[in-house]
């Protein structure tokens, strides 16, 4: 049985899937429709599903394993799935949600002694005593989350597989720029995301937290280092530990994409760059490994809605 991301467009199809999203809205003609995100270990599939009573709506809740019948379209160069027919899988089919989960391509364990191995590496002893610090009181959830909800890394480990991608990004620049500041630049590195297991619900039918909303994972990482330092009896005002909390507040880059700061600093310029960089990679690696060598990718959102050509013959 295919999966959703291996489905070819006008192909129809019979799968077990998981709800990742159902957002209840309202059509033109007054009627609720459900706005479905449907996920399996290949990612994610949005569809629509109108004229929803609310005992449908009550069934097809987020989280709930389902058995959908349909087929895979395209609409606004988006792909989508139309709803032929949908119910919740029964007691006696596969309907383990975590069976459903996209997951890292990269064992918990690896990640876990790369970034253990980089902290030695880190050796301003405030920055080291942070990071160490923060690792170790969020752990679980570093190791599990997803570095968003939607675009990039958006699967379970995809915090820790982000964190540890662009660490080698770092290591090779470092190595090409000694002048750069290699601890801060892996402890930025580090803790830039770290706020997530804050901003987001976890990595089944992942949310943004009210706070995730209110207040945003920069700031939150923020908060996070000034009551590590609190614990470590750090004085926060000490300038390695300013330049810190700047590295992670500036990484977004510019102030409309929620850096409170831009970089003034040459390592946190830098890890915007890489950032971004990572982030890039994966949303056109995850569209074009679904695309066929002379077509073009389906939209991406995190790109400007922009499509890629992905060549025959190179």
């Amino acid at each position: 049985m295919k999966k959703l991301r291996e489905l070819a467009v006008d192909e129809d199809f019979q799968a077990f899937v998981l709800i990742k999203n159902a957002d209840v809205r309202v059509a033109k003609n007054g009627k609720k429709f459900i706005a479905f995100t449907f996920q399996d270990t290949s990612g994610t599939l949005d569809g629509k599903f109108w004229d929803a009573s609310d005992d449908e709506i009550k069934r097809f809740e987020t989280g709930r394993v389902v058995y959908l019948t349909g087929k895979r379209e395209v609409y606004q160069g988006n792909p989508q799935v139309k709803i032929l027919q949908l119910r919740p899988a029964k007691a006696e089919e596969p309907n383990d949600a975590s069976l459903y989960m996209e997951r890292a391509p990269m064992q918990r364990e690896a990640m876990e002694e790369e970034i253990s191995q980089t902290l030695f590496e880190i050796t301003n002893p405030h920055w080291n005593r942070i990071v160490r610090f923060l690792l170790n009181q969020y752990t679980k959830e570093f190791f599990e989350y997803p570095a968003a909800k939607r675009n990039h890394h958006a699967f379970a480990g995809g915090l820790a597989y982000h964190t540890t991608t662009m660490l080698r990004l770092g290591k090779a620049i470092v190595r090409e720029y000694p002048e750069l500041n290699a601890s801060l630049l892996y402890a930025g590195i580090i803790l830039h995301d770290l706020g997530k297991v804050i901003e987001l619900s976890g990595p089944m039918s992942t949310e943004y937290t009210l706070t995730g909303n209110l207040v945003g994972h920069l700031i939150l990482v923020d908060e996070e280092i000034t009551k590590a330092c609190l614990a470590l009896k750090i004085d926060e005002r000490e300038e390695d530990v300013v330049i810190l909390r700047h590295m992670v507040l500036s990484h977004h880059g510019l102030l409309e994409y929620g850096s409170p700061v831009r970089p003034r600093i040459m390592e946190a310029e830098i890890l915007h760059q890489i950032d971004n960089l990572d982030a890039t990679m994966q949303m056109l690696l995850t569209s074009i490994r679904q695309t066929e060598p002379g077509e073009y990718t389906d939209r991406i959102f995190g790109l400007d809605n922009r499509s890629f050509y992905v060549p025959k013959n190179i």
